[in-house]
């Protein structure tokens, strides 16, 4: 049975110039054998720092601007923020966005080198088609280190499938239920641009993600740009 990745119409009226490429990769080995260079994340985590979060306070940099201003479009549970501000926070803090198994610390210093949110979630616990859409109040959500159940508010931006809410308030929190974890073996992943002005550069980090995959775990990565115009792709046939 064919799956498929689609934007609804209700997400292209708030955000009709966002682009987000889609990546699949099939037949993963995510256990930590030391393919990862070690210094990988750390190296990310100094450059970020630097290069996208110098002004204080952090809402004074530009690519934080961008997803919040993204986020004022759209319902929010209360604090929620854009996946990639957390991780440049740390970074910016000293703190540093640390180590959890190879798939995650790829996609994890493609993020913070770039200043793009980057998810993964395993494939073989999707259930029917992904919708990219405005939820319309009540879908069911289980965050990742959480085991009460949450429900989306009417007008939030939430990624979903045929079972309930895998990613909430856009891109701020994934589901426990898809989590590439140690034994997920087919994954996806997305990385969303809002703004068009950044389109050079998320082409670079869609690049540096693919080739690290590559170079690391050895996988070859399909890639689709979804857009207004191609709005729907096939992942699975």
């Amino acid at each position: 049975m064919s799956q498929n990745f689609i934007v609804d119409d209700s997400f292209w009226e708030i955000f009709p110039e966002v682009e987000i490429a889609f990546l699949t990769a099939h037949n993963v080995d995510n256990h930590d054998n030391g393919q990862v260079p070690a210094t990988l994340l750390s190296a990310a985590n100094e450059a970020a720092a630097t290069r996208w979060v110098p002004n204080d306070p952090i809402s004074k940099n530009a690519v934080i601007q961008d997803w919040r201003n993204a986020f004022q479009q759209f319902k929010t549970k209360k604090g929620a923020r854009c996946a990639v501000e957390s991780l440049l926070k740390r970074a910016k803090n000293g703190k540093g966005v640390g180590n959890i198994n190879p798939v995650v610390d790829i996609y994890n210093s493609v993020s913070l080198e770039w200043a793009f949110p980057v998810a993964a979630e395993d494939m073989d616990q999707i259930q029917g088609d992904i919708h990219l859409t405005v939820a319309e109040g009540g879908e069911p959500f289980r965050p990742i280190g959480e085991d009460e159940v949450e429900t989306a508010l009417p007008g939030e931006v939430i990624y979903h499938d045929a079972h309930d809410v895998i990613s909430r308030c856009w891109a701020w929190r994934d589901s426990a239920r898809v989590e590439a974890t140690e034994d997920s073996k087919n994954l996806l992943f997305y990385m969303e641009n809002v703004n068009p002005a950044r389109q050079e550069d998320h082409t670079q980090a869609i690049q540096a993600l693919q080739q690290r995959l590559h170079d690391y775990l050895g996988l070859e990565t399909s890639l689709t740009l979804v857009t207004k115009a191609h709005p729907a792709i096939t992942f699975k046939d």
